[in-house]
């Protein structure tokens, strides 16, 4: 049922809960943020447990929580108790400002990883890019979740001449701690300011870490639909990868699926096409012909972005969303 017309699976969603978020990093909310959609355009907690049971029904194993920050909307407790009746793997990406108070709920409803964006290990840098002053809360956030027993990925999502210098410390902090620290490809979405000089590809940085590590790098096997490639250092606890949509993306093997906060189904991350679930739901109509126009619909790469003149095309960016309103 969710099989698109080039033979994939789609085992896997993410749900965001809200366009709101507590920081405003420049790669994924405009400079003056986003006009937000009115609250009864966007999904209940009810709402989001009965689509999640249909698409559950019809082979999806994995859910993802995403926002802006998931943890800001006033009912995620809710809504996690809700989707964790479901026989899925829960996780949660986040941005750590609220997640600690959150642990005990977390553990309560079976969520072992959790994936925490942090774009810069300087406290100067890391407000500059979220335009907040939250770095220390970030931090500790991070180290008391791996206290408590959590998988704990990183997510850093990485810009030419801002962070990059930071790869190589980013990776050491893999030698004592059980971290995945993965780099994100900058991606372009409506308002970000995105171009091709700012990318840091994955070439870029393996010859990094190739120089800075000399015949230590070891390449891991990658799970099946993986979206990143998988690396660690000889010796080091911890590991590394690379999600690398721009230069080398996995769409032959994609098996996600979205939902953004006000209920519209997008097939793929980078297509400004959306079909809304929300509308039938609320007629009581079915939602799984829309899912399956959805899938139909899906390109075979990014978005239909499938050249380096699409990429680089500003028109095609602001035919999609802002990441902060798509959900992580």
């Amino acid at each position: 049922m969710l099989t698109d017309s080039f033979g994939r699976k789609h085992t896997y969603l993410r749900i965001s809960l809200t366009e709101k978020c507590n920081l405003r990093c420049t790669y994924c909310m405009p400079a003056n943020g986003i006009p937000l959609s009115p609250r009864e355009h966007l999904m209940s907690a009810d709402e989001i447990h009965t689509i999640a049971k249909e698409f559950v029904r019809f082979g999806v194993n994995k859910i993802r929580l995403t926002g802006g920050e998931p943890m800001v909307r006033k009912d995620f407790p809710l809504i996690l108790e809700k989707l964790a009746s479901l026989p899925v793997e829960l996780g949660i990406t986040t941005n750590g400002v609220l997640a600690e108070r959150f642990i005990p709920l977390l553990k309560d409803n079976g969520v072992k990883t959790i994936t925490i964006s942090i774009d810069s290990l300087h406290k100067d840098k890391f407000e500059k890019i979220t335009r907040r002053n939250e770095f220390e809360k970030v931090w500790n956030t991070i180290q008391l979740f791996q206290k408590e027993g959590f998988k704990v990925k990183l997510n850093i999502v990485l810009i030419k001449n801002f962070n990059e210098d930071e790869i190589i410390d980013f990776i050491n902090l893999t030698k004592d701690r059980n971290l995945v620290v993965r780099f994100i490809e900058f991606m372009p979405f409506d308002g970000n300011q995105w171009d091709m000089d700012k990318l840091v590809t994955q070439q870029e940085i393996l010859d990094k870490v190739n120089y800075n590590f000399p015949l230590q790098l070891k390449r891991l096997d990658d799970a099946p639909n993986d979206t990143s490639r998988n690396y660690k250092i000889a010796g080091y606890i911890g590991s590394f990868a690379i999600i690398s949509s721009v230069t080398n993306p996995f769409c032959d093997t994609c098996n996600r699926i979205r939902i953004t906060a006000d209920g519209k189904l997008k097939n793929c991350l980078f297509s400004g096409k959306e079909f809304s679930l929300l509308k039938p739901l609320r007629a009581g109509q079915p939602i799984l012909p829309v899912i399956q126009s959805a899938l139909e619909h899906k390109f075979a790469t990014r978005g239909g972005m499938d050249t380096p003149e699409k990429l680089e095309n500003p028109e095609l960016h602001s035919k999609n969303r802002s990441m902060t309103s798509i959900g992580g």
